[in-house]
């Protein structure tokens, strides 16, 4: 059991209270989390707030090579930050599990170091010189849910820093062990003061709440659900705080007559079920042409029955459990409710504990719970339709919009398609496979701005334009 400290200013910082937080694969102990108080946010935002009067003014050559550095740091302490991830939120080690988190997080650090916004000449003539400035914010707070701990982190601290902003996090009271530890390392190679770290059990203090309300917090960058984004940007107006929010999905997928069920099985598994359905852009709802509904359906139970569901840290397991008893409740009501209404084909019987098993439901419709709410967990809807206009209107039927997907043998006409689709990101016979160097972010109720690449980049900044 670990019981780690805050960081702020540079230094371990200590608390009067702390909270536990629990394994989900075996409901032990995992440790024990400081337990911030209203004063020691403020000890952060103030550390944070000195420490940019120095940090904005560092050269872009030395804020890159200050990136390169907790890049270097992530990779130096992968299996540590791995099997700390794994304890507290119960995905497995291996496959698409904490191994792989690390790996993409310090993947997105490495290519978020690279990145640059230089100075953009708008005009030059005989009139005079225009120049477009990108200046850093100043103290960015960073709110992360509990499904991708370090590499959500990773997401928010990294284009901050990579543009001369300093930062105070918060993560989820479900997931801190990680983060703990991550901004511990990167303070091994940042200044005192550009990266700090508070953590609540999100009880009366609501650091959350006081962080969107700071005066000395000029950014929020959120990744978490709907209702709570809409909390946030609420209260962050009275001071007209810069947000990016990347909030929930209810994404669709589309499958078209003329796919191949047994070549599309293994990418539609895993566009539902990575990290066990607990992803923003994981598939939620999968349409089918009628002619092919019934194989695709076959393929994927195929498919499912071989995917080992266990205890994170054993080496075998590929899922793990739900991360919390909330969303395993949720899960497991929306299973419930749907067993009534269409035919479970595979799963839908909670095992032990948090641990509930791949499922896969058919003949249900838009209106049904399953379809209508994002489950965020193991359980998905396959949703029988007969043209492809039904299809597109069905899926567009959602006031989320962050993700969607095509699945067809004729590329271009799946292309057509997915521009008629109301999200940020298509894929084209895959689904969720984000990457750092393209933007990424929700359009209506999924979220406000962009992250990664220039365009995330840029969300870090304030513009200024220079007339001479």
């Amino acid at each position: 059991m670990t019981e780690p400290t805050l960081t702020i200013a540079g230094k371990p910082h200590p608390v009067d209270a702390r909270f536990d937080v629990f394994n989900p694969s075996t409901g032990a102990l995992a440790g024990r989390a400081p337990n911030a108080s209203l004063a020691d946010l403020d000890e952060a935002v103030a550390a944070a707030k000195q420490a940019f009067v120095s940090w904005s003014q560092t050269p872009d050559a030395e804020l890159r090579a200050a990136c390169e550095a907790v890049t270097a740091k992530i990779g130096e302490h992968a299996e540590e930050l791995a099997r700390l991830l794994t304890l507290e939120q119960g995905k497995p080690l291996n496959g698409l599990g904490s191994r792989w988190e690390i790996g993409g997080a310090q993947a997105w650090a490495a290519h978020t170091a690279s990145l640059s916004l230089p100075v953009k000449l708008l005009q030059d003539d005989n009139t005079g010189r225009v120049e477009l400035h990108r200046k850093p914010i100043g103290v960015v707070g960073s709110i992360t849910p509990w499904n991708f701990p370090v590499m959500i982190a990773v997401w928010h601290i990294l284009p901050a820093l990579r543009t001369g902003n300093t930062v105070v996090i918060k993560p989820s009271p479900h997931t801190p062990l990680s983060t703990l530890r991550l901004v511990e390392l990167m303070n091994e190679v940042l200044p005192a003061g550009v990266v700090n770290i508070v953590t609540g059990d999100d009880g009366e203090t609501n650091l959350g709440g006081a962080m969107s309300t700071h005066p000395d917090i000029g950014k929020i960058v959120f990744t978490g659900s709907g209702p709570t984004g809409t909390r946030v940007m609420q209260s962050a107006a009275a001071t007209l705080k810069r947000l990016t929010l990347e909030l929930g999905g209810n994404d669709a997928g589309i499958v078209l007559p003329d796919a191949d069920p047994k070549q599309i099985a293994e990418g539609l598994f895993w566009g539902a079920f990575l990290n066990n359905g607990q992803t923003c852009a994981a598939m939620k709802r999968l349409y089918v042409h009628d002619s092919i509904h019934d194989a695709v359906c076959e393929a994927l139970v195929d498919y499912a029955r071989n995917v080992p569901v266990g205890d994170g840290l054993a080496e075998g397991s590929i899922l793990g459990p739900v991360q919390n008893r909330m969303q395993f409740d949720k899960v497991k009501r929306l299973v419930e409710d749907a067993k009534g209404r269409g035919e479970v084909l595979i799963g839908g019987t909670p095992g032990e504990g948090l641990f509930f098993p791949p499922t896969i439901v058919s003949g249900l419709a838009n209106g049904d719970p399953l379809v209508d709410e994002e489950q965020f967990g193991p359980a998905l809807p396959v949703i029988r339709y007969t043209d492809v206009e039904e299809a597109i209107a069905a899926a567009n039927d959602s006031p989320n919009g962050l993700g969607g997907s095509v699945w067809s043998s004729d590329i271009e006409a799946a292309r057509k398609l997915a521009l008629r689709l109301e999200c940020g990101s298509v894929w084209i016979n895959k689904h969720g496979m984000i990457q750092p160097n393209a933007p990424f972010g929700g359009v209506k109720g999924s979220g406000i701005g962009v992250e990664f690449g220039e365009e995330g980049l840029a969300e870090y900044t304030d513009i200024q334009v220079v007339f001479s």
